[in-house]
């Protein structure tokens, strides 16, 4: 497996914003459903939906399979983001001006842009309807709609985000508030959670009390706050490898994790955090905060719910191994819109372009799908800010490595691979199509890992 595709983790699969299925048809594994066009003011070969990492690859990906003048992008926001770099705005290690770019200009050229959004999909008539009623068609759909934050499951938020002492770095609009509140901050509980719903980047959460630890270290401050990780979860991390490590760190650095307590509510007015104790449904601990940074509930957006092409839940329904749709064999998913049982990072992304691209390539020819994806994803555990352990894995949550070398252990070639390099290569390798995920062949040793 190359570096390259490793450290491309916990980027947001879509620029950020604060934001009855019918029965089932019986259709052949290979040919196209073949109902009826809509009676849409476009029409194009391939119709991907969503300007994130997915849609952006994917785009790029398909120009060059059918031309550009036949892929068209839907994608209503004028800005791109490279998310995972706020881990380090957030702590105040980059500006949060770095991450991003417009729109336009990561948009393959010739590739028609529609400024729009997508408000209802109809796979059964092979077309989808945008604001204003317009209608697009399609050959061939590629879904790579993201995941919605949802900060209003939470009581007192977004408003709470007006006061100070709070933040998030999942969000442009709160990611420098986090670094605000880690700056003033006195004395008393830093409090970081994790909800009680899939997130993307499950790493990051942690990522930000890690940098804060050290940051009052640096000032002086670290005798005068009582870090708290308040998880929804069971566990510190899904992968046994890389927990144990960060347990090690976690009790090194003398910080308490509770485990399942699910924030509920923010009271930015008196600094309070609400906590529900999901061994106990319905007992709430209240909770007094000098910093509180919030990872907000997310879901599926809003667009997919109840749609035809999603499962109960509301992400898209897609096979496992190939990507392609369980239902419509002429729908694909990508990304953190899917219901892959896998981590939400643009690492995973990586993987999955190169494997749909070629699920497309021999659908597109009437024939079996034979790539198969494995379930491949990273994060980089960013410990300090100069240390990371890079966390690689499968469907299996068993470590999926790239370095002959002991992963669980922090590295300082490790944090400058995540902080330098891997933005270029996102930019400049992943958008554009170029980087199919992990490969067998190890780049970077050069680089002299310690």
């Amino acid at each position: 497996m190359s570096a390259v595709g490793v450290a491309l983790s916990c980027a947001c699969l879509r620029p950020s914003a604060w934001l009855l299925k019918p029965g089932m048809q019986k259709s052949s594994s290979l040919g196209l459903h073949t109902a009826a066009r809509c009676a849409a003011k476009d029409y194009y070969e391939v119709l991907v939906l969503g300007g994130g990492s997915g849609g952006i690859t994917m785009s790029a990906r398909m120009k060059r399979k059918v031309g550009a003048g036949n892929v068209a992008v839907v994608e209503p926001s004028k800005t791109h983001y490279y998310q995972p770099l706020w881990t380090l705005v957030g702590a105040g290690a980059k500006q949060l001006s770095v991450s991003a770019r417009p729109t336009e200009s990561v948009m393959p050229k010739g590739v028609e842009w529609i400024k729009s959004r997508v408000t209802v999909l109809d796979p059964d008539k092979n077309c989808v309807r945008l604001e204003n009623d317009v209608k697009i068609s399609y050959k061939y759909l590629i879904i790579a709609l993201g995941i919605s934050l949802r900060y209003e499951k939470i009581k007192g938020l977004p408003e709470g985000f007006h006061h100070p002492k709070i933040g998030s770095n999942y969000s442009v609009h709160t990611v420098e508030k986090t670094w605000k509140a880690l700056q003033d901050f006195k004395e008393g509980n830093a409090i970081f959670t994790f909800p009680n719903t899939p997130v993307k980047c499950a790493g990051a959460p942690q990522k930000i009390m890690y940098l804060s630890e050290a940051y009052w270290r640096k000032t002086g401050k670290r005798p005068k706050a009582n870090i708290m990780f308040n998880t929804s979860l069971g566990v510190i991390f899904g992968v046994k490898k890389y927990a144990d490590a960060l347990l090690e760190i976690i009790k090194e650095r003398n910080i308490a994790v509770n485990y399942k307590h699910n924030l509920v509510e923010v009271r930015a007015d008196k600094q309070e955090a609400v906590f529900e104790n999901l061994d106990k449904p319905g007992v709430t601990e209240v909770l007094q905060y000098e910093m509180l940074h919030v990872t907000p509930p997310m879901g599926p957006p809003d667009v997919l719910i109840n749609s035809p092409v999603a499962d109960e839940i509301g992400w898209v329904d897609v096979n496992k191994e190939t990507l392609q749709h369980k239902k419509y064999p002429n729908v694909f998913g990508i990304g953190d819109c899917t219901n892959l049982p896998t981590s939400k990072t643009a690492a995973a992304v990586a993987a999955q372009s190169g494997v749909l691209d070629k699920t497309i390539s021999l659908v597109m020819k009437n024939q079996l799908p034979t790539k198969k994806y494995d379930g491949y994803t990273s994060c980089p555990l960013v410990t300090g800010y100069n240390k990371v352990i890079l966390a690689e894995f499968d469907y299996n949550a068993q470590p999926l490595e790239t370095f002959p070398i002991d992963q669980s252990k922090e590295r300082t070639t490790m944090y400058h691979m995540k902080a330098d390099m891997m933005p270029f290569l996102y930019w400049n390798a992943l958008l554009k199509g170029y980087w199919g995920g992990p490969a067998p062949i190890r780049m970077l040793m050069h680089l002299g890992l310690k």
